[in-house]
């Protein structure tokens, strides 16, 4: 079903430069898409050495006992015995700081602050950066860095190694209304809203009301107050997708799920919308790929480019979705888990818990022994 379009862009450029502009456009959707990751799983086994998965095998990063760690997708942090903060890209660990630091932590690149000085990190990026030395608020998505410059009084926005200017203020910095993989909402002087992709910034309008809108990657979606429809930013432009507002939205990679006003689930993608059921359903999620629901009892799943799929006749306790990849507590108890249109069960034991890095998932089980799913594999440590 076509849905028709609505040009708000003012960003002009060349025709070798539109050209230019947007080999470089598929070459950042690509590494947010397409799975080139590290693929680590980290986890403290029962004699508290820190090691983690990768490339198959099960690497030791510590030989004593660490004190805190996260990961992500591709990173992994920690702060070691000797009170030094670290970061594991996948081949190498190198130390941050031997600082107390406040961090924040994407999927692909690392942010921390030792007070008003900011720096960063990312794996296509080796060394540490400095960002600013007035720094105050900040916020990461996989592929962006909002910081305030209170030297300046601006917000700016890294992005491919750049660092540009979103908007200067006279008086107190007020950050972004919304942040995405690689799209951005925010609010300039006199209340102009203005999108972020594409490292262009694209008007949008002068609105004083709060918006709620949801970025993904290529996309934002929102109920439009002007036009009083519900619209999406599609790669430049603004597509009135339905005449009303809808119940519920969520931006995801390329493409938009939301619910109408009649409890109908609908995908938005390539300039087209599809429903996906039109049964009442009762409950709906989504994240970057995948969409799940529960429809007359039964459990429901949308994997980008490949449809939907009746996946299970009851609706498991608990589970998580990332990437491509669906984890879930069965109706027995056990681990199953759902990729590349595959059903495979993990483990029978209860109460295992379970974390999905990237598209490999890590199941911890009583005796703290640990099971890695990758690539349709079971390995344990």
């Amino acid at each position: 079903m076509k849905v028709k379009k609505i040009d708000y862009s003012m960003s002009f450029c060349n025709k070798s430069q539109k050209n230019f502009n947007y080999l470089l456009l598929i070459f950042f959707v690509l590494l947010i898409n397409v799975d080139l990751t590290a693929q680590l799983a980290p986890f403290t086994d029962m004699n508290r050495f820190f090691k983690t998965f990768y490339k198959n095998n099960i690497r030791q990063l510590e030989f004593q006992a660490i004190k805190s760690f996260e990961a992500s997708d591709n990173l992994i942090v920690y702060v070691d015995f000797r009170g030094d903060f670290k970061v594991y890209n996948g081949e190498t660990v190198e130390l941050i700081t031997n600082q107390l630091v406040n961090y924040k932590l994407s999927d692909n690149q690392l942010a921390w602050n030792i007070g008003p000085v900011i720096y960063h990190y990312s794996p296509d990026y080796p060394k540490k950066n400095l960002l600013t030395m007035f720094g105050n608020q900040y916020w990461l998505s996989d592929s962006l860095l909002v910081f305030e410059d209170t030297r300046y009084n601006t917000v700016n926005v890294r992005s491919r190694n750049e660092n540009m200017i979103l908007y200067q203020l006279t008086g107190d910095l007020y950050g972004v209304e919304e942040l995405g993989d690689n799209t951005i909402v925010f609010r300039e002087n006199g209340d102009f809203l203005k999108f972020f992709w594409n490292n262009k910034i694209h008007d949008f309008a002068v609105y004083t009301r709060k918006i709620e809108f949801s970025c993904g990657v290529d996309v934002i979606c929102f109920n439009d107050p002007i036009n009083q429809t519900f619209a999406v930013f599609d790669k430049g432009t603004i597509v009135d997708v339905e005449s009303l507002f809808v119940k519920k939205f969520k931006a995801l990679r390329n493409f938009v799920a939301y619910e109408d006003n009649q409890n109908n689930l609908w995908i938005y993608k390539n300039g087209e919308k599809e429903m996906l059921s039109n049964f009442n359903v009762n409950f709906w999620n989504a994240l970057d790929n995948l969409i799940v629901w529960e429809e007359g009892g039964l459990f429901y799943i949308y994997e980008k480019d490949k449809g939907k799929k009746q996946l299970l006749n009851y609706i498991p306790q608990d589970y998580q979705i990332k990437n491509n990849t669906l984890v879930f507590r069965n109706n027995m108890g056990g681990i199953q888990v759902y990729q590349n249109g595959v059903l495979k069960e993990i483990t029978k034991q209860l109460e295992a818990k379970y974390k999905i890095y990237g598209n490999t998932v890590l199941v911890e089980l009583f005796n703290q022994n640990y099971l890695i799913y990758h690539d349709g594999k079971i390995y344990n440590n």
